[in-house]
């Protein structure tokens, strides 16, 4: 208690720490990093005014819309056909979304696709565990590939696994060694890449340890691939994220150019990182710039026009598939399609995958998601969530500045995937919850308090993990946004801890899939309750961050950006809010 006392007391504590770690550079590196957080956080309250106000006017301007609009394509598409023009935009059935409830039933979900997987497996995450778990996993792999090869009409099923290459080589039992089975025996069948960032190389690379080394930079892309179906999420390859580390998990099924998108996307990053081979060595693919050892610039031009190429030559796909479907000459009804065989309903789910690799001067993400907090006007209501809470500096402006309402969720520190690490690790729930105090302060210095809310998310015996935003736009009338991201923090995403390279997903939905709700759709795990709520119920702190109640809150996770509020009330009920199922239980007197 005394080191988080001492933690949150401010930036003094770290660099005190530093001068005492003079053969540590890694975990200086990493005390250092959180240091300057601190101090920077202390200066922004210096220096905050009212004329936060005009942050939105100081702001970029929207990317102005190319393509002319058109009365046939459906209501809201025009107000984000400017991110058309930067990523692909693929039209879904709502029916074809699937929102994901537990960790239990993402690890079932993913067995069950590997099993009856007939032409590809596609593997994206930072790590894959080493406990018996993860060991499930690879097993199923393996009797999938054996299968393939002995069926009556062999498939060829091809298995494609990415992680990190620092954080899957840790210790000597790792990621690596969990897979070399499989590359040993299936070798034309399953390829491993593990990429490794370009900032991490000559000396530095000899003198940061392991995990410390992890914060130069990482491979962050969670992706979840069975043949035509895609699972989206946060949540890596491990036990915790199995079972009791909370996530948010979005299943696309049978959503073919969903699919072939994220393939080369994961093809791409694969094909500029490095190739395990069944020796535990490594390779670079050939006619490749090695990630460390080479030229950084050229590994960089090279990869960037890699993973540029997947992006454009999808886009250009779509928006050919998009005038057709909108613009030609003939439209065929629903009716006509189904005639001729084209059995898919009509789209009322958009889907935009953002892509943040800030190494390869790669920045979708970042750009969009502030020209989505630029535009968030009076009236809109975000829904934010994230489990380690470090706004960047644009972010906290325009949250700050703009007139949206805001709820954010955090992990309370008891959640916090650092709570109980023996040394300095921790700490860090404590800085955590000196950032939240600090911007909280900030609120309430500009009177903002009942338009920004903070609420804080704990459940025994969990730790949480989900990261990503909801917003109900008033001009979109019975649409909503839902931002689902890979990075661990805002400041993660735009590479201000660490470059990592990300995936994120921005899901736009149709009003016509609102009225009335679809039984089968995605928007009943997204639920409509956007309408105010009481805060301050048991469990859940608020801006002074106050212990919880004598309580017991059990959350059922459904969504996407999690429990907001709800009405006090003794005795148990069940209510839905933002995409959350909450059950709450409240000791009755005597």
């Amino acid at each position: 208690m005394a080191v988080a006392a001492a933690a949150a007391a401010g930036p003094v504590f770290w660099r005190r720490l530093l001068g005492l770690l003079p053969g540590r550079p890694g975990l200086a590196a990493l005390l250092g990093r959180l240091s300057d957080r601190l101090g920077r956080n202390r200066d922004r309250q210096r220096r905050r005014s009212p004329w936060l106000l005009l942050a939105p006017l100081l702001s970029p301007a929207v990317p102005q819309v190319t393509s002319p609009p058109c009365c046939l394509c459906p209501e809201g598409v025009h107000r984000f056909q400017w991110i058309r023009n930067l990523v692909p935009e693929f039209g879904v059935s709502s029916s074809h979304v699937r929102v994901l409830s537990s960790p239990a039933e993402f690890f079932e979900l993913m067995k069950g696709q590997i099993r009856v997987a007939k032409r590809r497996v596609v593997m994206a995450s930072l790590y894959l565990g080493t406990g018996p778990l993860e060991q499930e996993l690879v097993d199923c792999l393996e009797g999938t590939l054996e299968k393939s090869l002995q069926a009556k009409f062999p498939s060829n099923l091809k298995v494609s696994i990415l992680l990190d290459f620092t954080r899957g080589s840790r210790g000597r039992k790792n990621s690596r060694t969990m897979l070399l089975p499989l590359l040993q025996r299936f070798p034309e069948q399953v390829r491993v890449s593990l990429f490794h960032t370009p900032h991490l190389r000559g000396l530095l690379r000899l003198l940061i340890p392991e995990r410390f080394n992890e914060t130069i930079g990482l491979q962050h892309i969670k992706v979840y691939l069975f043949d035509n179906s895609v699972i989206l999420s946060g949540a890596n390859l491990s036990d915790s994220y199995f079972t009791n580390r909370q996530d948010r998990y979005v299943f696309l099924q049978d959503c073919v150019e969903i699919a072939d998108f994220f393939t080369e996307l994961v093809d791409a990053v694969g094909d500029v990182s490095l190739q395990l081979q069944g020796d535990d060595t490594v390779q670079v693919v050939d006619g490749m710039v090695h990630p460390y050892k080479g030229d950084r610039a050229e590994y960089c031009k090279a990869a960037n026009k890699r993973v540029m190429d997947v992006i454009n030559s999808a886009r250009t796909r779509q928006q050919m598939l998009h005038a057709q479907t909108f613009h030609g000459n003939s439209l065929l009804t629903q009716e006509d399609a189904a005639a001729a065989g084209d059995r898919r309903p009509a789209p009322d789910t958009w889907i935009y995958p953002l892509i943040q690799m800030k190494p390869f001067e790669i920045q979708i993400d970042e750009m969009v998601t502030e020209t989505l907090l630029t535009e968030a006007e009076r009236g809109a209501k975000i829904y934010l969530t994230t489990g380690y809470f470090n706004l960047t500096q644009a972010y906290m402006d325009l949250v700050l500045g703009t007139r949206a309402e805001y709820q954010i969720l955090l992990a309370s520190p008891e959640v916090n995937g650092f709570f109980g690490a023996k040394g300095v690790a921790g700490a860090i729930p404590a800085a955590y919850v000196h950032i939240e105090r600090q911007f909280y302060s900030e609120v309430c210095s500009l009177g903002q308090q009942e338009r920004v809310q903070l609420q804080e998310y704990w459940r025994r015996g969990w730790t949480f993990h989900a990261k990503g935003a909801r917003a109900a736009l008033p001009e979109v009338r019975g649409g909503v946004l839902c931002h689902l991201r890979a990075a661990e923090s805002p400041g993660e995403a735009v590479g201000e801890d660490g470059d990592s390279t990300d995936q994120e997903l921005l899901l736009r939905t149709d009003r016509s899939s609102f009225l009335p709700f679809p039984p089968e759709g995605w928007q009943q795990s997204l639920s409509p309750f956007m309408g105010s709520g009481c805060m301050g119920s048991p469990g859940l702190r608020q801006g002074q961050l106050q212990p919880p109640h004598q309580a017991e809150l059990q959350f059922e996770w459904l969504g996407i950006d999690g429990v907001a509020a709800w009405p006090h009330c003794p005795g148990q009920q069940h209510i839905r809010f933002c995409g959350t199922r909450v059950n709450i239980i409240v000791p009755q007197p005597g």
